[in-house]
């Protein structure tokens, strides 16, 4: 089983000897759960791209500072290769930016939400659930950090998780019985001693000191990553099965 990773952003360089970039926390977040599968990562954000979908038997979409509206030469070609996984029914896994950008490419619409930063930790009810996705419950908390969110989603896609904050937090596209892709707005792969880091570093340049604060003092709460690792194992071995 070969995993695409498609870098679309890089931490900060001065937090990268503590936590990786965003590469090494997917495989830390999925290795043991699959345990034949060889990762490799394609730096989109570089200027990279894969030679054709089927390169990688899953293709997994990292976070960015990025928005996927920007107008970026590598983002209308990300998209495109997109569009190209789902007519070959290459599986996705997208989050955050990942999770925005595909919703783009197959004509949802993303943009600065109303609402402003969501930073910290966030609670979510799962609803419409198909039978084999069963880790998450009646719902579940992640760690966020985004300003952006889908503000139209995609024909053909299942709302599976929401919140007062995000109303399209995570989603299924095609049949959710057996999904083309899934997708999650919230970090899964991020620690809180990561996004503690990120909101001494990078955070305070572009979110309100207010909104900051608080959401930093959500850290110390509990957040279900092993459950969306979970998950995201239950949905490739069910694609690839």
């Amino acid at each position: 089983m070969k995993i695409g990773i498609l870098e679309t952003g890089k931490p900060a360089e001065s937090l990268i000897p503590d936590f990786g970039d965003y590469p090494a926390m997917f495989e830390k977040l999925l290795g043991d759960l699959l345990s034949e599968a060889s990762f490799f990562a394609v730096s989109v954000v570089h200027g990279e791209m894969p030679t054709a979908p089927d390169q990688a038997d899953v293709w997994i979409i990292t976070g960015s500072r990025h928005s996927a509206y920007e107008d970026l030469p590598w983002v209308d070609v990300l998209k495109e290769f997109l569009r190209q996984c789902m007519a070959r029914k290459v599986p996705i896994v997208g989050i955050c930016f990942g999770h925005q950008i595909l919703a783009e490419a197959m004509g949802g619409k993303v943009e600065k939400s109303t609402k402003g930063w969501g930073v910290g930790v966030q609670d979510y009810a799962v609803e419409n659930t198909p039978d084999w996705l069963t880790k998450l419950g009646n719902g579940f908390s992640s760690h966020v950090v985004h300003q952006d969110q889908i503000t139209r989603r995609p024909d053909d896609t299942t709302v599976i998780a929401a919140s007062d904050f995000c109303s399209v937090a995570a989603l299924l596209y095609g049949d959710p019985a057996l999904p083309d892709a899934l997708t999650v707005q919230s970090h899964p792969e991020l620690s809180a001693e990561f996004v503690g880091a990120l909101g001494n570093e990078r955070l305070p340049l572009v979110v309100p000191a207010d909104v900051l604060e608080s959401g930093l003092a959500t850290l110390g709460n509990p957040v279900d990553n092993r459950e969306w690792a979970e998950t995201i194992a239950q949905f490739i071995k069910l694609r690839l099965s």
